[in-house]
């Protein structure tokens, strides 16, 4: 199989061992391109400096949700104002992380960027790698008050029910799913997966934050090579091949994000 991981945070701490090492052990699973996102001006140039000394990795750049109330006003709007010419100058193949998180607070400070972030992607013809976590009512409103993404986009590690499928992919959206489906527990997730036409159906990790496995507490982090479990669980739930699965996610992160 070879595999696209569409969301992971190589340049987290946490992978002490190094970017390279993380990325080759990945690559001999059979993971042969990935998406690696920045979610935090800050850390913008070491995703890129990580991703770029890695063959098969691209780089998508945004402010996550989570980091909105962290930051001052002016801090978000300059970075803002840059992030357009960041992605050019890196060929990023999409714009993210952004969205929304509900236990995150600020929501309104949170619309308001994520806006931003979405006429940024707009004006560039980039997909969009979209949070939603625990606020798929408003978030869902805002995307059709916005209107279809001429790019699309993917909502990345989806947690929305089976029924909230049909809402999002009559808005054009993808669906990835990472750590969460390999879970003894993971009955929404997995009827969100089987929801979802193959089509739009892609796969991440996450890494470091969703670990794979029946239950969470087993490891400490997520990695890259972790892919085929989310592949496998996938299949399972679907009732396909881990083959054809792979084939078809692969086909479809390639079709998204233009790699």
């Amino acid at each position: 199989m070879t595999l696209v991981d569409t969301h992971v945070h190589l340049d987290d701490p946490s992978f002490v061992e190094g970017a390279a090492e993380i990325w080759q052990r990945a690559r001999d699973a059979g993971v042969g391109a990935a998406i690696a996102v920045g979610v935090e001006p800050a850390s913008w140039s070491q995703t890129v400096a990580v991703a770029s000394g890695l063959p098969g990795v691209r780089v998508a750049l945004g402010i996550h949700p989570q980091v909105v109330p962290t930051l001052a006003d002016v801090t978000i709007d300059a970075a803002l104002a840059e992030l357009p010419d960041r992605l050019r100058a890196v060929s990023a193949v999409a714009l993210g992380e952004c969205g929304l998180d509900g236990p995150a607070g600020d929501l309104e400070r949170q619309e308001r960027v994520l806006r931003a972030h979405l006429a940024i992607a707009r004006e560039l013809a980039l997909p969009v790698s979209l949070h939603v976590f625990r606020i798929h009512g408003p978030a869902l409103r805002l995307l059709k008050e916005f209107g279809p993404m001429p790019a699309g986009g993917v909502l990345h590690s989806y947690s929305g029910s089976a029924e909230l499928v049909r809402e999002y992919l009559e808005l054009g959206w993808s669906f990835s799913f990472a750590g969460a489906v390999t879970r003894s527990n993971a009955r929404r997730p997995l009827a969100a997966a089987a929801a979802v036409p193959l089509e739009h159906l892609m796969v991440e990790t996450d890494a470091p934050f969703q670990p794979t496995g029946a239950d969470a507490r087993d490891r400490t982090r997520g990695d890259p090579r972790d892919l085929p479990e989310v592949i496998q669980a996938l299949a399972r739930a679907r009732g396909l091949s881990p083959e054809v699965l792979a084939d078809a996610t692969t086909a479809n992160a390639r079709r998204v994000f233009r790699l």
